[in-house]
Formats: C-alpha cells, structure tokens, sequence
C-alpha cells in the first residue's frame, strides 16, 4: 500500500450506501487521499448522489486498461477483477457493462484484492521506460473518470420548452410514435414525386434502385455523392435527410430518455476512443448539433463559461517536437497567421500544410506545402513522419505520457503481404502519424480537467466537455474568476505536460447566457 492512499472495494457504493458515503466524507475531509476503486462508474455516482465529491482517485479499470495496451495487450479485460485474476493465473472473467446494484452484479471484490492489484499496476508503471510521464496520465484519467461522473451528475442545462419550440419549428408538431413529423413527412411525400412512384427515404435499398431507375448509378446516398448528380429528387432529399438525423438523435423520444429535471446527462465514457479522447454510451453528448446549443440555456442568475484551445493539435505537435520554428509561431495567439510567413504570407496555406502533415493528406497543393514545412520545420516534420513509419512496418506508437497504439489486426498482416500491402501500410501509417498528436492533445485536455476542477469556486461546475471545449455552469458574479480558472488550469496543464516551453496553449473564455452565442 501506498502512503495516502485508500482501498474502496468494487461495488461497496451498492452496499450500505447511506454508512459508506458517510466513511467517505470523513476520511475525505480529514485526510483528502487517493481512493482506490475498481471502477468509479461503479462506485462514484452513489457518492454523488449522497453529496460526497472526492479530491483523487486511482481508477484501477482505466489503469488497468493503459497498462495492457502498453504491453501490447490492447482489447484484454480490463477490469480489476480481470487484472486480480490474471495476477493469480485464474480464469479471466470476460469484460461485461457497469451494472452496480443490479440483480447480476458481481460481488464486491475483497479490499485485500483491490490492494493486490494496485501493489500489481503500481510495480508495472514503475518497470516502464518513462514512469513519470506514465504516472501522469494514470492521474489525469483517473480524474477524467472523476469529472465525467460529476458531469453527469451535475447535467448541462437543457430547456425543454425552449427544445420543443425549436423541434417544432423545424419539425412540425410532435407525430404519434411510429410516425413521421409533419415537415419530415412533406420532404418524403418530395422525394416520391420526384422519382414518380412511392420511395422511401430511409432505405438506401430503395433509393439506390429508384436513382438507378431513373439513370443515375450511385454507390451510396451519402450527402456528398448525392450532391454530384443532377435530379429533382437530390434538393428535398438532403433536406430529409438533415431533419431526419435531427429527429433520431436530438428529437422528443431522445429528451424524454436523456434530459430529466432540465439537465441534459449523458454517459461519458472516459477514453472510449484509443487515441483517448471521451466518447458516450448513450446521449450524444460529443455531437451536439449547432441548432440545439440555442436550447443549452443557463437558469436564472447563472451564466456558462465556455472556452476552447485554439488550434490544440499543430501546438501539440511543436512541443512534443521541440521545433524552435513551429514552438515560436505556437506563441502566438493565432498558429496560422504566424506560420504564413513561411507559406507565400497564405494562411490557408499553412494551415494545409500542417493539418496535411499531422493527418497524412497528400491530395491537392498538399504535397508542394509538405516540402516547405519539411524545410522550414524539419523536427516537427520528422517527428511525425517518424509515427507514420512506425505505423506502415507494423509497430506500435505512443502519445506523450505513454498512451500506446492498438497492435495491427491480423487482417492487416495478411493484407500487406498480398498486392494491396502498400495502400494498408499507408493507411495505417495514417493512422499511428495522427495517434501520437491526438492521443498527447487529449491527455492535455484531461490534465486541464483534473486542473480545473480543483480551481473552480463553489457553487460553479463543470457541465460539459468535448475534446478541446469546456463549459462551465456558475454564479454570473462568478463568471470572470471562472475564467481566469480556466485559463490558469491551461497554463498548468502545459507546464504538467511539457515543462518550460515557448508553445502557448490559449483558452479563451466568455460568459455567454445560451450556447449558441459561444461561437
């Protein structure tokens, strides 16, 4: 056991809730350690619930889960019950979805368990070739896991009335179940009369079929490839098909399962992405359209604080690099207009060239930008090139802290023995080029989290964040303290990652009553 350090036991949250939030609230305040659990989506929403917020944890599922991939084990069981069995060559139990309190959890894995597979994980990172840099992105997830739960807990504010007026008005009226909107409905009834005969809009089947009938060959009825084609049923088409996505994923049936007590909540899945970057399970929260931020409203008195890293990626890419070139145009408060000067005085130009460098894009004036940057930022340049090298010959990749790249499937190993080699090789060069920037960029934002939520007064909080994006729901007396919570947390987050460095990561912050005049 590690000194400051505190053993919770998988599912005790589902146990005597009411006698364990009370032992957690007092060593919490007596002693603010790290807690351990197996897993906080299994334990830190009852503490929520019973009003216990806890400074530190140590997730040993998340732990677990970076570990293995380092080791080359990515997609093995992550959990600690996986992890204890594996310490002691048992069967692995398969991995199965959080179900604290249900009728098929497990039972509550032993606290001597638990200790067993921290004393494990902790020897593991120690044996590394950077443990420190490792420890870090342990901390940050962990406290990922920490901010994802109070968020859900916390809900991003959602009107309701203001949410139907606005369906409504795109929509029609909200339609009996099974049944289409009165606007979606007119854009359907469009499309039929347009090919002469009924179509439904829905059905790739059919309308690939019914263009085909009318003389036009297409492969998929994507936005872009309808958009090529000339016929009077493309216009109300691409209209349904906009509208329809509204309905599905952000319409009434949606509101009724996600928002409750004017809260949007959603299910944050701490590094649901492999590159790190959060996903859902459920909700939509990383995919909110613009239309709908009209409908993110702060209550009364309140105001959101959002804010965003400014071109977080190419700076990612300058510190990681240590180009003195790149580093010095990052501190700037604007990359591109600082880069331009090497691209013609063109800003797009730079911008092409660095989001070419760091996604591998080759087509258009690409390939001619590529060479200047190769020239004028040359570690920045390698730096990646370097990624994408390591990811054609079949190895692995990591982000700054030790974030490790899934192995290559055996798929792959087939494919790029046979006569497509080349082109699955670049792909995944692609891929790794990209995977070292993306993963280092999100395990910057997970360390402004962790920041932020230590810096922010009572009673602001943390409602919602996306990759780059923050937002804050606080006091509007509050709202220029939060801010400059904000943009401290930033400065810290890069002084955690990158030491003394040149590169700026800017977050700019304003208070804005609704969502929609954030951007």
């Amino acid at each position: 056991m590690v000194a400051g350090e505190t053993v919770l036991p998988v599912g005790g949250a589902a146990s005597r809730p009411a006698d364990l939030a009370a032992a957690v609230r007092e060593i919490e305040a007596a002693e603010r350690p790290r807690w351990v659990w197996a897993d906080a989506r299994d334990t830190y929403p009852a503490l929520l619930e019973a009003g216990v917020r806890v400074g530190r944890c140590h997730d040993l599922a998340l732990t677990e889960g970076l570990l293995l991939a380092h080791e080359g084990r990515h997609g093995e069981s992550r959990s600690a019950r996986a992890a204890h069995a594996r310490l002691h060559g048992l069967p692995v139990p398969e991995e199965a979805p959080s179900a604290p309190g249900t009728l098929f959890a497990p039972e509550p894995l032993p606290a001597g368990a638990v200790a067993e597979v921290l004393a494990d994980q902790l020897r593991r990172v120690a044996a590394l070739p950077e443990p420190g840099r490792f420890r870090l992105l342990v901390a940050a997830e962990s406290a990922g896991a920490l901010v994802a739960a109070e968020m859900a807990h916390a809900g991003m504010p959602w009107r309701r009335d203001v949410h139907d007026a606005l369906l409504t008005d795109l929509l029609g009226p909200r339609p009996v179940h099974g049944m289409r909107p009165a606007k979606l409905q007119a854009l359907a009834d469009e499309v039929a009369a347009a090919f002469g005969h009924p179509v439904n809009p829905d059905s790739v089947q059919q309308l690939v079929k019914a263009f085909k009938g009318a003389g036009v060959e297409l492969k998929s009825t994507r936005s872009w490839e309808l958009k090529r084609i000339e016929h009077p049923a493309v216009a109300p088409l691409l209209a349904y098909k906009e509208l329809a996505r509204l309905f599905s994923a952000h319409g009434w049936a949606w509101a009724d399962q996600w928002v409750r007590g004017g809260r949007f909540r959603p299910e944050y899945v701490v590094g649901g992405v492999v590159s790190g970057r959060w996903a859902t399970s459920g909700g939509g929260a990383l995919q909110i359209p613009k239309v709908m931020r009209r409908v993110v409203l702060a209550d009364d008195g309140w105001t959101l604080v959002v804010a965003d890293a400014a071109q977080l990626e190419p700076r990612v890419l300058a510190a990681m690099a240590g180009d003195v070139g790149l580093a010095r145009a990052a501190g700037e408060i604007d990359l591109y207009s600082a880069l331009a000067r090497s691209f013609g005085g063109q800003r797009d130009n730079a911008k092409v060239a660095m989001l070419s460098a760091m996604y591998g894009g080759t087509s258009g004036d690409a390939s001619k930008l590529l060479a200047v940057m190769r020239q004028r930022f040359p570690k920045a340049y390698q730096f990646v090139e370097d990624a994408a090298k390591a990811g054609e010959e079949g190895r692995l990749v990591r982000s700054w802290l030790g974030r490790t790249s899934p192995p290559p499937s055996a798929r792959w190993r087939e494919l790029v023995s046979g006569p497509e080699g080349g082109r699955a090789a670049r792909d995944r060069g692609r891929f790794t080029r990209n995977f070292v920037v993306q993963g280092t960029a999100a395990e910057w934002a997970l360390a402004l989290l962790a920041v932020l939520r230590g810096l922010l007064p009572e009673p602001a909080e943390l409602v919602f964040f996306q990759h780059d994006e923050v937002m804050v729901h606080c006091p509007e007396h509050q709202a220029a303290e939060v801010a400059a919570a904000v943009q401290a947390a930033a400065a810290e987050a890069t002084r955690l990652l990158f030491g003394d460095t040149p590169v700026r990561f800017p977050m700019e912050a304003v208070a804005v009553r609704c969502y929609g005049d954030a951007k």
